[in-house]
């Protein structure tokens, strides 16, 4: 039997989502669950909680990785024949080695610096494997939860129910929280709106405006919820409006029809893999040109035409 163990280096929601696609690939093609190491930052525990094609997920923090040895006595007592490792790190395939993992399959050593993302676990995917994947990530999660938020907060086809994903990992990756407040006020204008505020401790500042704002009775804040709190709420929704950030990825792993700004991240990388997601980019910019650098702008005007077309 085939005991496999996939190896994500990267720390955020978003990049995790992004990879959901490769591991569910590789469960399938060894016709076995695997077991998943990543960061606790990916919040990998809650979002793979329910998926069937993984059997294990091994968390570690930054100081854990510094001390390689740390891990190893996580993965080794586990006698794992094969490793799958999303990175380009050498760390991780000593990691793997010192293991005692027999079939090790990584990237190319220090060669994704400036490379497309989704593109490169794609092909390093497909390339191991021999197979071609379908790169839509889907978010497993239990239904009964799910029946269970809507009545909790009351989510129902008669409201239009938007996950709102205000923050980002960097302020030039936010669209001006102004400008949420007045599409809000806009689309709750002609729909009855509910608007869940997808952000952490950290943005507290951001949602205190929104929900001292004339729209403020419509929203309810993620601020004091787990990942594991949020998803059957998400699950529970429609559509989401978001940067280019976790919930917006998250979103669009549990089927919500998704628009994400891309003002200062490269849509190409973070966009494409997922037919939820609608992207827009600034003004001046194509899909292709948008970068870590962009630092573009998107009018409040343009984002409510693209809600309402999502909408109808």
């Amino acid at each position: 039997m085939i005991k496999a163990i996939v190896l994500i280096k990267s720390m955020g929601i978003g990049d995790l989502c992004i990879l959901i696609s490769n591991i569910q690939a590789i469960s399938r093609k060894i016709n076995e669950p695997v077991t998943v190491l990543a960061q606790k930052n990916t919040h990998a525990n809650a979002i793979l909680k329910n998926d069937p094609h993984v059997s294990e997920i091994i968390e570690f923090d930054g100081k854990e990785i510094k001390g390689l040895f740390n891990i190893i006595k996580k993965i080794k007592p586990r006698h794992f024949n094969q490793s799958y490792i999303f990175s380009d790190s050498l760390r991780f395939f000593l990691i793997s080695k010192l293991s005692g993992i027999k079939d090790i399959f990584h990237y190319r050593f220090f060669s994704k610096k400036g490379k497309n993302f989704y593109k490169t676990a794609k092909e390093f995917t497909e390339k191991t494997l021999n197979i071609e994947i379908e790169t839509q990530s889907k978010i497993y999660f239990d239904k009964e939860e799910m029946e269970n938020a809507k009545k909790k907060y009351s989510i129902t086809d008669e409201t239009k129910n938007f996950i709102c994903g205000i923050s980002a990992s960097g302020p030039t990756k936010r669209w001006p929280i102004n400008n949420y407040i007045g599409l809000f006020e806009n689309l709750n204008s002609k729909f009855k709106c509910r608007f869940f505020l997808a952000g952490g401790s950290n943005d507290e500042d951001l949602i205190r405006k929104v929900m001292n704002s004339s729209i403020g009775k419509n929203c309810i804040s993620f601020s004091k919820m787990t990942i594991a709190q949020t998803i059957p709420i998400i699950a529970a929704c429609n559509y989401c409006i978001s940067n280019d950030t976790g919930f917006g990825h998250l979103s669009a792993g549990l089927g919500c029809k998704t628009l994400m700004l891309f003002l200062d991240s490269p849509a190409m990388s973070y966009g494409i893999y997922n037919k939820e997601i609608n992207i827009m980019v600034p003004e001046g910019e194509t899909m292709a040109s948008t970068t870590h650098d962009t630092l573009g702008k998107i009018s409040v005007n343009k984002v409510y035409n693209k809600v309402f077309k999502i909408l109808s």
